[in-house]
């Protein structure tokens, strides 16, 4: 299996949505309000769309009323950082680990009772869900 990280362009149009692509390939974002994992609360493991690779467990999700999917901390090593100084400002890009496919921003210090203090903000098109009932 090839690295997901070194996959072409015309690679990840294959596999992803145009939609998908968009946000995870070119950094886009869903408009607020509209994924189908914001108001979405079952237990099990958020994954990426792009590669399947675990990102997020559910305990960590919480309602933050941004219109995006909420977490307040990664699995550990399945989230990378990077600086974002598009649209005038500097924001922290989260990126997944394995395949660098865009997931959305991390804030912080907004006051959130969690224990870090961080909202991930999350496209929800850039996440997958398996569900606990179903894992082996």
């Amino acid at each position: 299996m090839s690295d997901p990280k070194s996959k072409s362009d015309s690679e990840w149009r294959a596999i992803l949505s145009p939609e998908q692509f968009r946000i995870l390939r070119q950094k886009g974002t869903e408009p607020a309000g509209t994924g189908k994992y914001d108001k979405f609360f079952q237990e099990g493991v958020y994954t990426c769309a792009g590669c399947g690779a675990p990102l997020y467990k559910s305990t960590t999700k919480f309602n933050s009323g941004c219109g995006w999917p909420a977490f307040f901390v990664a699995i550990p090593g399945a989230v990378q950082r990077h600086e974002d100084r598009s649209y005038g400002m500097t924001r922290t890009e989260i990126t997944c680990a394995n395949c660098g496919g865009h997931l959305g921003h991390v804030f912080k210090g907004e006051g959130f009772p969690t224990p870090t203090d961080e909202r991930h903000c999350v496209n929800s098109i850039s996440l997958s869900f398996v569900d606990d009932k179903n894992k082996d």
